[in-house]
């Protein structure tokens, strides 16, 4: 049976997203349509290509993810240097290699562009703070002058997973300029909407994957210096739209998956832990399609 799918962002969690998808193809369903923001776009993205989500498990597992930490050169020690290169530079770590990364694997299935895939069959989320508003690639690249089928599915799926500060956001030079883009999370990190209609029909099933143990429950901030600030603003920013959206609709359709004790960016997880991920989001998709009504 085919469905349409839209994974959450959830940085190194976004393994559980992997585990889960390997349990709903296991239960006969295939994924027609698919979105997602930041790590969810990465998964989102490598289905759409063709890939299994065994296969996507096992490019991950594979993936040493230290080599995506591409910081720019400097004689300076890196524990100085980082603060030079967030002011000068926007971000830690320049992007680049998990673009070449991505660009690789999609091309391996012989798809580079937007135009190499059915319309709407992928759709991403990145937010534009230059013009302070949410971008869903490829709809709305015609806005900014750039024909949506032209466009690198790799560079879009780096704009949606460049995690202010920590990577160094994309600049788009676009008909207003040059526009300044960061992670899809900052604004919607679930876009389950993306698959609304305005005459309220569903054109198929729909499942959402979201990497938080529900729709209401948040785990509660510790905020006592600027670090933990920043860190709790970025967290509400990414969630709090969302939830508040998803409270009202949709919530039957949406798989949760707890993945507290992992903090986003541990890009050095061993492969236990990685497993351990991996069998929590299978877990809870089992559970979830035992009782969904379809």
């Amino acid at each position: 049976m085919k469905i349409d799918g839209v994974f959450s962002g959830g940085g190194i969690k976004g393994f559980a997203l992997i585990g889960a998808c390997e349990e709903i193809e296991n239960q006969g369903f295939q994924f027609e349509r698919v979105a997602g923001t930041s790590a969810g776009s990465i998964v989102a993205a490598l289905l759409a290509a063709g890939y299994s989500s065994k296969e996507v498990y096992q490019l991950l597992e594979e993936l040493d993810i230290t080599t995506m930490l591409d910081a720019r050169k400097t004689l300076l020690p890196f524990s100085l240097a980082k603060w030079l290169l967030v002011y000068f530079k926007l971000g830690l770590y320049k992007g680049n290699a998990f673009e070449k990364w991505m660009k690789e694997k999609l091309e391996a299935k012989g798809i580079r562009t937007f135009s190499d895939l059915p319309p709407k069959k992928l759709r991403v989320v990145a937010s534009d703070l230059s013009n302070g508003r949410l971008i869903v690639l490829p709809d709305d690249l015609d806005k900014y002058g750039i024909t949506p089928g032209s466009f690198s599915i790799a560079k879009a799926i780096r704009m949606s997973c460049s995690i202010p500060y920590f990577f160094e956001p994309v600049k788009m030079r676009s008909i207003e300029g040059i526009d300044v883009i960061v992670d899809g999370g900052v604004l919607s990190n679930f876009p389950m909407w993306l698959f609304d209609t305005d005459d309220g029909k569903i054109r198929r099933p729909v499942i959402g994957i979201k990497l938080s143990t529900s729709e209401y429950e948040h785990q509660k901030h510790k905020i006592q210096n600027g670090i933990q600030l920043f860190g709790a603003l970025f967290e509400t920013m990414k969630d709090a739209h969302d939830a508040r959206y998803i409270s009202k609709k949709h919530a039957r359709n949406i798989i949760f998956i707890p993945a507290e004790g992992v903090n986003l960016i541990e890009f050095g997880l061993t492969d236990e832990k990685k497993q351990k991920i991996v069998e929590i989001g299978r877990a809870h998709a089992e559970k979830f399609l035992k009782v969904w009504a379809y």
